[in-house]
């Protein structure tokens, strides 16, 4: 304590001889991002979701415990509350952008403004697979963000990450763009993330990765924590796919992501050397499906994509990210390298992707199987998923227990909604397929090999 005295003492004659000049030698002032802050930082909002769970002791599921201790058998439930951040990208209309797994399961979603105001909201559609969900709150003097190209967005840019780690409304920090085109991370069904070092917690999900003119560069969604702690490793769901989901989910109220139909690995030497290129920058296409777009454009295994839509293929992360924004009813025009030459083709995504199909088109592991999609609208308990119509008693998927009426839930631990869904969780492992199933009123697991 007499220490910090004495230095707190000699600080102020510190300060005398070495005070910070209020502006620079030119007599310009010294920079800051406040006045972009005080034009960004109404945008971003704090979220508070409010979900009821059943609360379960295991002892009064024994039968016998509750009979012998007369224990009235009850169900008991508690609300639970987490927090989030979210960026009002309408102010016009009430649109509020954040991650999925700020609202997922959420009773009640509220909404608390920079200024202080306190809105209910309305969850208009959600994307798990690219993790964001769209909001809607009564539009009452909001501000929104301006949205940057993020296809313009370089490593080395300074950016600044906005939103509420640790309940702390309107926290900012700053940083770099560390990379970009992050894949792999096993977060979300399509990965592209920006890669920023400015700090990202616990309650920064959903907020405003934005560059110095504060216009939208990202959403922040993840940060990478060994340790469990921040160390300099955040990622942001770019801004180009967050406009294009976000259109998606306030049109249709869910994404209606195209169906492509082919299948695609990233071009190394080996490869390049075995097709006769010299380029080292593409993908490969391994696999086209029947009947599908790639087959009636003209695509062909062996072909070498280097342009989807408006977006160049360098790597197969190039190739995902483009997919995630590709929805029914689109012609996208695509470019491929065959035989030495560029060929130029379109891509014509019908409104019929996948809606049965035999279960090899999905996984070597489901031949001998018939799926296709499904939706209970009538009971909520079994939501939407896979159902197996048909199993033949010679099928691998046959001895290890999947039967006709079973609706597929999950694949390899990541939730699906439809055939596609359980195609892209049945290349996560080559080893087992983990299927989690809803079968007569109850769920269960089958894992095929």
């Amino acid at each position: 304590m007499r220490i910090l005295l004495m230095v707190a003492l000699l600080v102020p004659a510190l300060w005398g001889h070495a005070a910070l000049p209020g502006n620079l030698a030119d007599g310009q002032p010294l920079p800051s991002l406040a006045p972009m802050l005080e034009q960004v930082t109404p945008t971003v909002v704090n979220i508070a979701t409010y979900t009821t769970v059943q609360v379960r002791n295991p002892l009064l599921e024994d039968p016998f415990f509750r009979r012998f201790f007369n224990v009235p058998d009850q169900q008991r439930y508690r609300r639970t509350q987490s927090a989030g951040s979210g960026v009002v990208v309408d102010a016009r209309r009430g649109f509020i952008v954040t991650n999925n797994h700020v609202v997922e399961r959420a009773d009640e979603i509220s909404i608390t403004l920079a200024d202080g105001r306190v809105l209910s909201a309305e969850l208009i559609g959600t994307d798990p697979r690219v993790d964001l969900a769209v909001l809607k709150v009564a539009p009452e003097s909001l501000v929104e963000i301006e949205f940057a190209d993020s296809g313009s967005v370089r490593v080395g840019d300074f950016v600044v990450a906005i939103g509420n780690p640790f309940g702390l409304n309107q926290t900012v920090t700053s940083g770099i763009v560390s990379a970009l085109g992050r894949s792999g991370l096993g977060i979300e069904g399509y990965e592209d993330f920006i890669q920023t070092d400015a700090s990202i917690n616990p309650g920064n999900s959903g907020g405003a990765l934005v560059d110095l003119a504060g216009r939208l560069v990202g959403i922040n969604t993840a940060i990478l924590a060994p340790a469990g702690g921040n160390v300099g490793i955040g990622f942001a769901i770019p801004s180009n796919i967050v406009q294009a989901i976000m259109r998606q989910l306030i049109d249709h109220g869910e994404v209606r992501r195209g169906f492509l139909g082919l299948a695609v690995q990233g071009l190394n030497p080996e490869l390049a050397e075995a097709f006769g290129v010299d380029r080292r920058e593409g993908v490969v296409v391994v696999e086209v499906e029947p009947d599908s777009a790639a087959e009636r454009a003209g695509l062909r295994p062996g072909d070498i994509i280097v342009q989807l839509g408006e977006r160049v293929i360098r790597k197969a992360t190039d190739f995902d990210g483009q997919a995630a924004v590709i929805f029914i009813g689109a012609k996208v025009p695509i470019e491929v390298v065959r035989d030495g030459r560029t060929r130029k083709m379109t891509l014509d995504i019908r409104d019929e992707p996948l809606e049965k199909v035999t279960g090899e088109r999905i996984d070597r592991r489901l031949i001998g199987t018939v799926l296709q999609n499904f939706r209970n609208q009538n009971d909520p308990t079994q939501g939407s998923g896979v159902l197996v119509t048909e199993v033949s008693e010679t099928s691998t998927a046959w001895q290890f227990g999947l039967r006709p009426g079973d609706i597929i839930v999950a694949s390899n631990r990541r939730g699906i909604r439809n055939l596609e869904d359980l195609r892209e969780g049945a290349r996560l492992s080559d080893e087992q397929l983990l299927l989690r199933v809803y079968r007569s009123g109850q769920y269960g697991y089958i894992a095929i090999r």
